[in-house]
């Protein structure tokens, strides 16, 4: 429904002719003198549109009442939640040689 709404308004509202259409009577132009001023009385058009602006500011706010107080049902309530598990820290790996503790490191090369 909203969405019919929407483009009910964008059609009336591109329908109606505009302000400006009228800008020669503001400055003294004979029709300047009428009851309503040089626009005229409300339109058929201009009435659709107030009406179609009222009914998508009440479609707009029932959906946004709607999103906020989302159902408790789901469609996953078959699916169980994954379980987090916490990495455990890496532990060094012992090597299956294992060197003397008091070994002396290599002397390095030097050259003569």
């Amino acid at each position: 429904m909203h969405v019919i709404v929407c483009i009910a308004l964008i059609m009336i509202v591109l329908l109606q002719t505009g302000k400006g259409a009228d800008m020669g009577a503001a400055f003294g132009g004979g029709s300047s003198q009428t009851l309503f001023g040089s626009t005229g009385g409300s339109t058929f058009l201009g009435k659709m549109t107030t009406v179609a602006a009222v009914v998508f500011m009440i479609t707009s706010l029932g959906l946004a009442y709607l999103s906020g107080h989302s159902m408790k049902n789901s469609i996953m309530t078959d699916k169980k939640a994954p379980i987090e598990q916490k990495a455990a820290p890496a532990e060094p790996e012992k090597s299956s040689h294992s060197e003397p503790e008091n070994s002396q490191p290599a002397k390095p090369a030097q050259a003569q």
